[in-house]
């Protein structure tokens, strides 16, 4: 009989959502056996799905059952079906947005780091990615995703052009304490790793990051001169990613530029498909794979289940402090990893045929490897 059970409030989403969360959720059943603890899973609409049962990405039931869980696991939203150019209509990705907002999900940690048997995927040099281990601090319920929008017909005049036409305006903006506690979260992170934080802004154009500078280093001066810090304007910040990736330790910056930045270091790792991430605050935290929805593969049964098992890995850490479970489920993938399992996305020309696996099929290797 378990000694405890935790309530997983389980959002599978759009795409291949449905088939990679059910791997997350079967790791962790395989966990929970081993451990002599029961996971209860409530599945719940987001996004599309919800949009489709009733017309809401974010229904009041699911934000409802987010919050009375002991964590939320995400796996996707969106897709080509709910794309509209109609600014009234809803949108998939505004579910994901109101459920940080909502649980005050302020902190996003993307863990890239590069498995040994994956080098190959990775379309850098095995010599510029060796020994990089990197986590992306993202503010992610402040910025320019949370400023007013609105679009209008303006009747021109004064200015260039001085048209008629249409006008677009989105509204970027932080307050002091959202900058702080970033920054603090990313100090935080430092001192468990390598004790190097990079704060990623363009503080030579934009106001918010002429503060977010001075923010952060207030912080840093005041309560964390330990740790080694340095700035980097978001244009460069990409070229060094890929020009020398393992310099870096933890990465700290606001959410347009976290959103971008993220995918672009996920891409060191040779997939997408193995970014996991964990969304904190005060309360209830979020955990998904940096993936997208990938709606062309969707219902094939061939999408990379790892980034959603890894999320699960952080779930246990970050939500349930298991992080000796979590690192079961991290050693099996790397087992799995280095016996040549591969799913489509992360195979190379020297895989064998019949090492190329399916979703459910990969999922049940990491179980096994438990």
């Amino acid at each position: 009989m378990a000694e405890k059970t935790y309530r997983i409030c389980c959002l599978p989403g759009d795409g291949i959502g449905p088939e990679i969360i059910a791997e997350g959720k079967k790791v962790l059943a395989a966990v929970g056996e081993r451990a002599g603890v029961e996971f209860a899973f409530e599945d719940h609409l987001i996004g599309g799905a919800a949009i489709d049962a009733c017309a809401d990405p974010l229904p009041a039931e699911t934000l409802d059952a987010a919050r009375a869980s002991d964590a939320v696991l995400l796996a996707s939203v969106g897709g080509p079906k709910w794309d509209s150019t109609d600014p009234a209509a809803p949108r998939p990705e505004q579910g994901l947005l109101r459920i940080r907002k909502e649980l005050g999900l302020y902190t996003n940690l993307r863990p890239v780091k590069i498995y040994d048997a994956l080098a190959g995927a990775s379309t850098l040099r095995p010599e510029v990615i060796r020994g990089v281990d990197m986590v992306l601090v993202r503010e992610l319920t402040g910025g320019i995703y949370f400023g007013s929008h609105e679009r209008f017909y303006d009747e021109g005049g004064a200015g260039v052009g001085g048209a008629a036409g249409q006008r677009a305006v989105d509204v970027m903006e932080y307050r002091e304490y959202e900058v702080e506690r970033i920054a603090r979260q990313a100090f935080e992170a430092a001192r468990k790793r390598r004790g190097k934080v990079t704060s990623v802004d363009k503080r030579n154009v934009l106001e918010t990051s002429r503060m977010w500078r001075e923010v952060v280093h207030r912080v840093h001066d005041e309560q964390y001169p330990d740790v080694e810090l340095e700035d980097l304007l978001v244009d460069n910040t990409a070229m060094q990613l890929i020009n020398r990736p393992a310099d870096f330790d933890v990465v700290v910056t606001e959410n347009m530029f976290g959103d971008i930045l993220s995918d672009e270091a996920a891409q060191i790792t040779g997939s997408l498909g193995m970014l996991a991430s964990a969304s904190l605050g005060d309360g209830v935290s979020l955990f998904e794979p940096s993936a997208g929805s990938a709606p062309d593969i969707a219902g094939q049964g061939i999408a990379n289940p790892l980034a959603q098992i890894l999320s699960a890995a952080m779930l246990l850490t970050y939500a349930l402090d298991m992080g000796e479970q979590a690192a079961w489920i991290e050693d099996a993938v790397a087992r799995v990893l280095d016996e040549g399992w591969r799913t489509r996305d992360i195979a190379d020309e020297g895989t064998p045929a019949d090492h190329i696996l399916g979703t459910a099929e990969m999922g049940d290797r990491v179980v096994a490897a438990l």
